[in-house]
């Protein structure tokens, strides 16, 4: 194998360093700054250090947002020596858990929601003069929460705070108008890199890939190795395979968040011995760290990120494809010190998203909400806006765990929520606890639920008891081999840290009663308390009105209540992955207000009518239900409502005029969007039906005593008096042809819902002296004609009239003339007077 020395660049010489002039003039002049610097221009740490003596940050500090634990360690470490300084003096650090500030300090860097609880606790940032957003392409929602807070901030409190958000890959010009601020960019300093595709072979697994494609690349090319891989799942695989494929001489290391301190600052160092290094690292090594050494980049184009679906209200971690952004940058890191290569696992023939995507766009959103309304601006302004749909399930869930009052306003436990800086759910849980056992038992599970799992194969359970019995054998030194020690020592250092945080002395307990731990898991998740259905032990009804059902050797069988911590949506039902039982009677105790009885009128599919009945349930799930043989008329509309979504809109009393009346709706909406029509579409009809449909089911029983006229005033209602004269003129139901008859307009709609041309079916003759093809929509849409023969057979099909009289019409003279003698076949068509009429007898 070829060896080289790494080389570890001098950031005299770092490309940002010809530039920092103009940084600090742009500043001087406007309070905020777009600067775009691709890997190895030195942004991260040359900037902030250069603005510390500017005339208006006035002795105040800056504040740098950096998205990760591993690069904000490493930069503040990197900063703190070039002023031969130890951390913690002119610069410093706080991530999660861990804070190496003093007040000596000017530079501090942040991660994720430090810099939000700060503007939370202190709108004013006192003795803050600047904040820098580091990596702002990453796109992470803790930064764009920050950047939204700050620029309110400026707005309305601090004129004179400066803002500088920075980037290796950024839409710069975009987020520079957005933000109302001038851009520049730096140069990067990179050698050239050679990018090549080694696609998987045949059913090739991917770590069988990264053994063949590193195995071969440092055989072929000089230097370290950088593999980009997903998680931490797929670094273990891809670990044991390299360990029995290489040789001694190669380091082989890992890199990833979740790595203890004094092994990331290993891997940060060159090589004490000279040996080359193969550093398998999740997208944590992308950006703001510097490998030494590092020749070979083998990307697996792969990345694990957040994604929400809000139609299930789950949130899980999806591998998805990166962004072609992701990949150039990945790239780059092989030619920090010197050429490179980068040898990217798939076709070349696959395309990339030019962008990675904002997490806003995402991720589950409880957590963005508390912070608006705690903000008291639930309309601040985002880069790019969150999802309504998220949003909205959002402030569902944030109601059920006591954040939100009824009108989503903050109640004093959200605030408290809040105060403690992690997610809403965990937060729920925490106060909830109220022995000092209990309390520190719920510090246990928030470690739990936040950890990767620490058992293994064939203990793997999808009971969190089972994991919570292996920390408490691993703190009494019995942890058993189908576990990952490493696991469970992260899990108990971070419990140590919750209970630090939290002030809770006691320790957590050797032993617990069985339902304890679902107990405190169902504050955390309240949406997903779960009732064992009555005739299938293996599912149950969520609380959230949604189903999950269990693995075939649950641990989890038999029990009447459980809660679910992990659930992975499915097209039918969500499985189960992780959870626990609970005891109905703590439920009685925590939410007695979600244990109702009432008399309830519902849609009976089997017998196609409503029934009444007494109903006992708990939030969503129905416990008991009755027939009480009495139909409420005032629950009746709503059940019919809720019936019409189950069977489709079929079953309503549909005419065909009336679908032609939603088809040209939906035809004038696509031709004339300016017009802003709603959508008339069978789904859109269908989600608003609440809106339109309950009204007229109001007083009605029975689905099938709704009439046509009442149906359809609904329905047509829904556009105002002026929209529908509208209509009436842009797509006619008939226009008046030469013969002075009026004739029908057919409107349709495809399969894919754009609109079909509309026809217009006519006799041949009618339409003598009409030179040009007849349209709708202010002239925008030709009709297509269906030209027919006297006896109403079709002769042609066209929207070309004038090429038809032109071309087309002499040869259907000719033959038709001698089978209609009766009607009128001119020569000259043009001139010649239309009519409906044959041609009278004898003439």
């Amino acid at each position: 194998m070829k060896t080289a020395a790494p080389a570890s660049p001098s950031s005299d010489a770092l490309p940002i360093a010809a530039l920092l002039p103009d940084i600090l003039a742009s500043l001087a002049a406007h309070p905020r700054l777009v600067l775009e610097a691709p890997p190895g221009a030195g942004k991260t740490t040359q900037v902030p250090l250069a603005l510390l003596d500017a005339a208006w940050l006035n002795g105040r500090r800056i504040v740098m947002l950096e998205p990760r634990r591993v690069a904000a360690r490493s930069a503040a470490v990197f900063m703190a020596r070039q002023l031969g300084e130890d951390v913690g003096g002119t610069v410093g650090y706080r991530i999660r858990f861990e804070s190496r500030v003093s007040a000596r300090t000017r530079v501090e860097v942040v991660t994720e929601g430090i810099l939000t609880r700060m503007l939370q606790d202190d709108p004013t940032l006192d003795g803050v003069g600047a904040l820098l957003f580091d990596e702002f392409h990453e796109r992470h929602l803790a930064a764009d929460v920050g950047l939204a807070l700050a620029r309110d901030v400026q707005a309305g409190l601090r004129e004179e705070l400066r803002l500088v958000v920075m980037s290796a890959t950024l839409d710069g010009a975009r987020i520079a108008d957005w933000l109302d601020a001038p851009r520049l960019s730096s140069a990067g300093r990179s050698f050239p890199v050679a990018v090549s595709h080694v696609p998987p072979r045949r059913d090739e697994a991917l770590e069988h890939q990264i053994r063949r494609v590193v195995v071969e690349a440092l055989d072929a090319h000089a230097g370290d190795a950088l593999v980009f891989l997903p998680g931490q799942r797929e670094i273990a695989r891809c670990h044991a395979q390299l360990e029995a494929a290489l040789p001694s001489a190669v380091e082989l290391l890992q890199l990833h968040g979740e790595l203890p301190v004094d092994a990331q600052t290993h891997v940060l160092q060159p090589a004490a011995d000279g040996r080359r290094r193969v550093v398998l690292a999740t997208n944590v090594a992308e950006s703001s760290v510097t490998l030494p050494g590092v020749r070979i980049v083998v990307d697996s184009g792969l990345a694990r990120e957040p994604r929400f679906d809000p139609n299930s209200g789950f949130s899980r971690l999806e591998v998805v494809a990166i962004s072609q952004a992701s990949a150039d940058q990945r790239a780059g890191r092989a030619g920090r010190v010197a050429p490179g290569v980068a040898l990217r696992l798939w076709p070349e023939s696959q395309r990339l998203e030019p962008q990675r995507r904002p997490e806003i766009t995402q991720v589950e959103l409880a957590a963005l909400a508390l912070e608006l309304a705690a903000w008291g601006d639930a309309a601040l302004a985002f880069p790019d806006a969150p999802p309504a749909g998220a949003m909205a399930a959002a402030r569902d869930l944030l109601q059920r765990l006591g954040a939100f009052d009824g009108r989503a306003t903050i109640t004093p436990a959200g605030r408290r929520m809040l105060a403690l800086g992690t997610h809403p759910r965990l937060a729920a849980m925490l106060l909830a606890a109220d022995a000092p056992d209990m309390r520190a038992l719920a510090c246990d599970l928030c470690a739990l639920v936040e950890a990767r799992d620490p058992l293994r194969g064939a203990s793997r359970s999808d009971a969190l008891a089972t994991r919570w019995q292996a920390l408490a054998a691993f703190r009494r030194g019995r942890s058993g081999g189908d576990v990952s020690r490493a696991a469970l020592a992260a899990i108990d250092a971070a419990s140590r840290q919750w209970r630090r945080r939290l002030r809770v002395d006691a320790q957590p307990p050797d032993t617990v009663p069985a339902h304890a731990i679902g107990d405190l898991l169902a504050h955390a998740f309240p949406d997903r308390i779960g009732h064992r259905h009555a005739r299938d032990a293996y599912r149950y009804t969520l609380s959230n009105g949604r189903m999950a059902r269990l693995f075939d050797d649950s641990a989890l069988v038999g029990e009447p209540w459980i809660v679910a911590s992990e659930l992975r949506f499915e097209a039918r039902d969500a499985l189960l992955l992780r959870g626990a039982p609970v005891d109905e009677a703590a439920l009685r105790r925590a939410w007695p207000e979600r244990f109702v009885e009432a008399d309830e009128t519902r849609w009976d599919a089997a017998k196609r009518a409503l029934v009444g009945e007494r109903v006992r349930r708990f939030d969503g799930i129905v416990l008991d239900a009755r027939a009480n043989g009495r139909v409420d008329p005032a629950q009746a509309a709503q059940a019919l409502t809720d019936a019409v979504g189950d069977l489709g809109l079929e079953v309503l009393p549909w005419r065909d005029a009336l679908r032609q009346w939603q088809a040209r709706v939906q035809a004038v909406r696509a031709w004339m969007p300016e017009l802003g029509l709603p959508d008339m579409a069978d789904p859109a009809l269908l989600a608003t039906r609440d809106t339109w449909l309950r009204p007229a089911l109001t007083g009605v029983t029975r689905l099938d005593a709704l009439d046509a006229e009442t149906f359809a005033a609904a329905l047509q209602g829904r556009l105002d008096w002026s929209v529908r004269q509208q209509l009436e003129r842009l797509a006619p139901v008939r226009i008046t042809v030469p013969s002075g008859q009026a004739r029908a307009v057919q409107y349709g709609i495809e399969a894919d819902g754009i609109p079909a041309a509309p026809v217009l079916a006519v006799k041949l003759q009618e339409l003598f002296g009409l030179a040009q093809t007849p349209s709708v929509a202010d002239g925008r849409v030709p009709l297509t004609l269906h030209l027919l023969s006297p006896a109403g057979r079709p002769l042609q099909v066209t929207r070309d009239l004038h090429g038809f009289w032109e071309r087309t019409y002499p040869d259907v003279r000719k033959e038709m003339k001698g089978r209609y003698p009766r009607h009128p076949w001119p020569d000259d068509p043009w001139n010649a007077p239309a009519t409906h009429r044959a041609k009278p007898r004898g003439t």
